[in-house]
């Protein structure tokens, strides 16, 4: 077991070099140009920039275009030997840290993916189970429904239509932002004022995601309700209730685990349409802005950050085949 992880740890390293290679090189070639952007904005006030400052400007941030590919090469292992010592650089915008802008914007997005993950799981998985354990019946076909709304629906399409109907029409729940900056509330004050803020964006990510979730375990679930042992276990004489959840949804689990792998990085990942619907100051919300600026060193980082998520996601759910099938041996 321990040999197995460590294994798996140098494969990990190796996969986060390339993928730092990939996304360092990739930035470089983004059609956004930040010293542009910039020197556009002091351009439109009437003021004249000199060739000089331009291209000091493109070397004050590592972005010359005269560069060669040895400096370029220079630049990445620099920026990886950097990263190494856990320092993602300054963002260009503001000049703020890297790290703590994503440690700062993280927990919005955190609170609403996990609050959302936990209904959806909540949710989708019985769904999933009666619907295939009720085939072809009137539960079938309501799941069916609710799947094709959930895979169909646009989020922005969606946060929209519920926005306007629970806060502009009813007047339920506030439309948009985080907290209600007017009032000065005491601490359970803030939870209640933040739970009404988070309700509707939280219901969107819900309804939307459950819809692939339901269809994987009802998939699964058919699939091993025709296997031999589920037919033994019913010819010895056991309650149909421990023939699904002692035999059959073990098995259905082991799906289930794989696709958790990609868990870890979509509850830091950030729901980015659906917080710009609603204009919650989350991680996804600032990525896009970065993106948009041309934000080299906070892109960078953020995607490494999803990447080291990604890569610790698929080893936990390595380690969790070795619980859900005892036939897994981790060596």
């Amino acid at each position: 077991m321990f040999k197995y992880i460590l294994k798996r740890i140098g494969y990990s390293i190796l996969v986060l070099i390339g993928v730092s290679l990939i996304i360092y090189f990739l930035t470089r070639l983004m059609p956004i140009d930040f010293v542009e952007k910039k020197i556009s904005n002091i351009t439109t006030n009437g003021t004249e920039v000199a060739a000089e400052m331009v291209e000091a400007m493109y070397e004050s941030y590592g972005l010359s275009a005269d560069a060669s590919f040895g400096e370029i090469m220079k630049g990445y292992l620099n920026w990886l030997w950097d990263l190494a010592h856990f320092d993602l650089g300054k963002s260009f915008i503001n000049g703020d840290d890297v790290a703590q802008k994503i440690f700062n914007h993280m927990g919005t997005s955190f609170a609403i993916a996990l609050i959302a993950t936990v209904f959806e799981f909540m949710i989708a998985i019985p769904l999933g189970i009666t619907a295939a354990t009720h085939q072809y019946s009137i539960r079938d076909y309501v799941v069916t429904i609710l799947v094709m709304i959930g895979i169909s629906l646009p989020s922005f399409f969606f946060g929209n239509v519920l926005r306007n109907l629970f806060a502009n029409q009813l007047g339920w729940f506030p439309p948009s932002g985080m907290r209600d900056a007017t009032k000065d509330l005491d601490f359970f004050g803030q939870l209640l004022d933040y739970a009404k803020h988070l309700f509707i964006p939280v219901l969107t990510v819900v309804i939307l995601s459950i819809g692939a979730r339901m269809r994987m375990t009802r998939t699964n679930m058919l699939e091993v309700m025709n296997s031999d042992y589920i037919r033994t276990a019913r010819a010895k004489g056991l309650k149909e209730k421990v023939v699904i959840n002692k035999h059959a949804f073990r098995n259905t689990m082991i799906p289930l685990v794989t696709s958790m792998a990609g868990l870890l990085p979509s509850l830091f990942s950030g729901a980015i349409i659906t917080e710009q619907v609603f204009d919650l100051p989350g991680i996804g919300n600032v990525a896009l802005k970065a993106m948009q600026e041309g934000d080299i060193p906070f892109i960078m980082g953020y995607n490494m950050f999803l990447a080291l998520l990604s890569v610790l996601g698929i080893l936990m759910a390595d380690l969790m085949y070795g619980i859900v099938d005892p036939r897994v041996k981790l060596e």
